[in-house]
């Protein structure tokens, strides 16, 4: 690969990101590949290649043989693709819909994605108004104070929550924040019982959040599509109308995703 790709004039963030894709693509066309051979590939030093490697190592997407010293992509690399192909068109499905909330509620609409065992925030539209819940597609936030995680986890099998929640240190972030699993185990089923989930200024000052589900074509919840308030924005009295519209949204991405029952329908509807 030519060295111009990676030269001067591309800004330092810019230059590094095309250096990380171009050692993954180099990784993906030949298994197990030395220092050596990646820097003549590429056409970078040594010592950047290892730089490289070893904080990709760090994150999981390389591993290292410790025999030949010879470094190939992880399985994590695998699993992020297999996460990508399994509902590559969420986000488009979601986009019209979560326009349509910030319209109606005037609010900041987030689409969240389990990864780990916290939550990854896919899509979002921003409030309409100067005071908003500051957010960025890509951040992270944990399960057990936000109100998507708390239905990613309220609609999980038991198993796989034990699991995933493994991974949950239960940190206090607000006054307000859950921190022992008795009591997120509580707040679970309320949230299932209330058939959407909330949280109520206990991971960012003053604002507050109402979340519902996403199901695929198996009925698992694959997302949380939820609406950010000011605190004193929110209002108690307006919440079932919230949720209606949540839920009207939710139904029809996961009808989609291939949903033909939605979970969160009464019997009655069901049957229909």
């Amino acid at each position: 690969m030519d060295d111009d790709s990676y030269d001067a004039r591309q800004p330092e963030s810019v230059a590094a990101v095309l250096k990380v894709f171009a050692i993954l693509q180099a990784l993906s066309e030949r298994n197990e590949t030395g220092i050596s051979d990646l820097s003549v590939r590429l056409a970078m030093p040594k010592a950047t290649v290892y730089r490289f490697l070893q904080t990709m190592k760090t994150l999981g997407y390389v591993r290292q043989e410790v025999d030949s010293e010879r470094y190939g992509l992880s399985m994590r690399v695998f699993e992020l693709g297999a996460k990508a192909l399994q509902y590559p068109d969420l986000v488009e499905i979601a986009k019209p819909h979560m326009q349509r909330l910030s319209e109606v509620t005037g609010e900041t609409v987030h689409l969240g994605m389990l990864i780990d065992s916290e939550i990854i925030y896919v899509h979002k539209v921003d409030s309409r108004h100067m005071l908003g819940m500051y957010s960025r597609v890509g951040r992270r936030a944990p399960l057990h104070c936000t109100a998507i995680g708390k239905v990613l986890m309220a609609w999980e099998s038991p198993a796989r929550r034990d699991t995933i929640l493994q991974g949950c240190d239960f940190k206090r972030f607000r006054e307000k924040t859950i921190t022992t699993r008795a009591d997120y185990d509580v707040e679970l089923q309320r949230t299932l019982d209330q058939g959407f989930g909330q949280d109520r200024e206990e991971f960012d000052d003053h604002i507050r959040c109402a979340a519902i589900p996403i199901f695929d074509r198996l009925n698992l919840a694959v997302a949380g599509l939820s609406v950010s308030f000011p605190s004193f924005r929110y209002d108690v009295a307006h919440e079932p109308e919230l949720v209606a519209e949540l839920r009207k949204a939710s139904r029809d991405i996961s009808r989609q995703l291939g949903c033909s029952t939605f979970p969160l329908d009464p019997p009655a509807e069901k049957a229909r």
